[in-house]
């Protein structure tokens, strides 16, 4: 009979060498992935560590996939570990690709410093609007959040098509010469750019910075405050939080906004630092809210470590349109992705819990079990 039971006690340096010797072995298996599809491992691993940080703009296109994801997976973290299944990050996205850049559209020409707060709450509100959605139906109505976020992302999307393609909407450039050619979104004044921070050759994006300090934030909230206690109670036990009074339906409908709205705030940057236009086909084609899910899963639901994380994927994405070609082709990326993903899973299950094997053993009968039996007074 094999059995699966839960370790009780984990020792400290497991939380560190668990991660470790997961990459490791993850290393190892797309090596030999690698080899087999005809590609030097280690010439491969040198190609994507030179495509990712050492070459010229390696580095800052980086931080440029990386930015989103450090807010896709905030979003996804925070309402995972709440066993909240948000996976609507994408649609989210981008709404808030859409209330960021209508805000920036309508008060361009104020100072920037105003205009970025501006921005980031549009994009901000309006992905948490989105995500209230299936989170009220999640808490008042039993619905399955998953198929209710996920079909949202649909609808989002057809949105922004609308928007752009289908409309007169206030989104869509009708007097540049190339939109009458064909339809695109306004662009932002320059004056509306977000700035970055550059360091000799390399430039940090302003969105990177502001979800740094948000995972700070968020891992302080999980930790330190009656919100983040409730949350952790919640999602380890639920009966417990209903035992102890909590007010799980309003917990639920909250974590739903926050992760929202965090992941408004990545199409907030996307229209700040990067695109600066309400892009449909970019966005979609970019998928950073279904990659936030890998993220905050290899993150193990921890803000902190999905800013390393983000960083991680980031450059593989990075590697991966920088590599790509008729002797590498994309689908080799998104296959090491996935092998980085279920290493680290099962590394974090295999310190979790342990595997026993052994014969069933028959269980224990009372007197009561037998038939006929009494019991003495």
């Amino acid at each position: 009979m094999i059995s699966i039971e839960r370790s009780l006690v984990m020792p400290r340096w497991s939380r560190v060498a668990v991660p470790v010797a997961s990459l490791i072995l993850a290393a190892i298996i797309a090596g030999i992935v690698l080899l087999v599809s005809g590609h030097d491992p280690l010439d491969t691993y040198r190609q994507i560590y030179e495509a990712s940080f050492t070459s010229a703009g390696a580095l800052t296109a980086t931080f440029v996939y990386a930015t989103p994801l450090l807010f896709t997976g905030l979003g996804v973290a925070l309402a995972f570990r709440m066993r909240v299944w948000n996976i609507g990050g994408e649609g989210q996205l981008y709404m808030g690709a859409v209330g960021a850049s209508g805000v920036g559209l309508l008060f361009g020409g104020w100072p920037l410093p105003i205009l970025i707060v501006l921005m980031a709450l549009g994009g901000a509100l309006a992905g948490l609007a989105w995500a209230l959605i299936p989170g009220l139906l999640r808490a008042y109505l039993k619905t399955n959040e998953i198929l209710v976020s996920l079909m949202l992302n649909y609808v989002a999307g057809l949105f922004m098509y609308y928007l752009i393609y289908d409309s007169t909407s206030y989104w869509r450039d009708l007097t540049s010469a190339s939109a009458l050619v064909f339809p695109q979104g306004k662009y932002l004044l320059p004056s509306a750019n977000w700035p970055g921070l550059t360091l000799g050759s390399f430039t940090l994006p302003f969105g990177f910075i502001f979800g740094t300090v948000l995972a700070v934030v968020l891992l302080a909230l999980i930790r330190y405050t009656r919100f983040g206690f409730e949350m952790r109670v919640m999602g380890d036990s639920p009966a417990a939080a209903n035992y102890a009074g909590m007010r799980t339906k309003r917990k639920i409908v909250s974590v739903m906004a926050l992760s929202g709205s965090m992941a408004g705030l990545a199409g907030a940057s996307q229209i700040g630092d990067f695109g600066h236009v309400l892009d449909p086909r970019g966005l979609q084609q970019a998928g950073y809210g279904y990659t936030g899910i890998v993220v905050a899963a290899l993150a193990l639901y921890n803000p902190l470590a999905v800013v390393i994380v983000s960083i991680l994927i980031g450059a593989l994405t990075n590697a991966g349109f920088a590599l790509q070609g008729p002797s590498f082709p994309s689908g080799l990326v998104g296959t090491m992705e996935g092998i980085i993903l279920f290493s680290v899973l099962g590394g974090e299950f295999l310190g979790r819990y342990r595997i026993r094997f052994g014969r069933a053993t028959e269980p224990v009968r009372s007197v009561d079990d037998e038939p006929g039996a009494e019991v003495a007074p």
